[in-house]
């Protein structure tokens, strides 16, 4: 037999831990709201609640401003994740999450986009501050904008897992190759790594940067085409013995 609404809040109120977790999924705002205030409700339980992706907002803005709950690192990490939780509210809770849930957070499809930036503001904001191998950790696990951020930096270690993680994209390795503030060790790599050293646009860009190895340079030289070579002949960015070669492949390819 069904039991009654009233008996429902009755017993989210006042029962023990295996009525909550029959209750948790009830349908009723009142029966839910009635087990926040049930003492026996664990973070199990109300992860479990947090799951349930039709809960009003009124019902999150209580969990997020319950004195144990707000608390709760899993918690704040699951109202941050929450498609119903408020956008003010979000924003203020991603602050105060750890590394690593701010790396989840920023990998959730679902999540909203200003969330996902915020997360990896946050990230790139701590990551002068990290040790070593947590920075190690990020390069491999984070999203292109935060590995581009990491590489920024020129930390040996940190180079190869970066240019390996498969988040990091080609358009995120060319920003990196438009700046001349870059570590001369990840313009090496990036032009012998086995995935970006193949790619046309970053071959052109690679030409162009001052700190690709002369030798590396001059090996792609054959694959670009006339007219990139005309356009980049004159960029001043260059080393004028790279650009000399430039014009003199021009030329070469013009007489033909």
């Amino acid at each position: 037999m069904t039991a009654s609404f009233e008996e429902r809040l009755e017993r989210a109120e006042r029962g023990g831990p295996a009525e909550i977790r029959q209750l948790v999924h009830d349908p009723a705002l009142e029966v839910l709201d009635a087990l926040l205030r049930n003492p026996f409700l664990s973070e199990e339980h109300l992860l479990t609640l947090l799951y349930r992706k039709d809960l009003p907002r009124e019902l999150l803005e209580a969990v997020a401003s319950h004195e144990q709950w707000a608390q709760s690192p899993r918690v704040r990490v699951a109202l941050v994740e929450h498609p119903r939780t408020p956008r003010l509210l979000a924003l203020r809770l991603v602050k105060f999450l750890y590394l690593f849930d701010l790396v989840n957070v920023a990998l959730q499809p679902a999540a909203p986009a200003e969330i996902k930036r915020l997360a990896e503001d946050q990230i790139i904001n701590r990551a002068p501050q990290l040790a070593l191998g947590q920075q190690v950790a990020l390069a491999r696990r984070g999203t292109a904008r935060v590995v581009a951020a990491l590489l920024l930096e020129g930390l040996g270690p940190v180079i190869g897992p970066g240019l390996d993680n498969p988040l990091l994209t080609e358009g995120a390795v060319l920003g990196l190759l438009r700046r001349d503030d870059l570590a001369e060790e990840l313009v090496e790599k990036i032009a012998k790594h086995r995935k970006w050293s193949v790619r046309y646009d970053v071959r052109l860009q690679l030409v162009r940067h001052p700190l690709t190895p002369l030798g590396v340079a001059l090996g792609f030289l054959g694959d670009l085409k006339v007219g990139d070579l005309k356009i980049i002949a004159r960029d001043k960015r260059m080393r004028p013995e790279m650009r000399g070669y430039v014009r003199a492949e021009v030329e070469r390819r013009l007489k033909r």
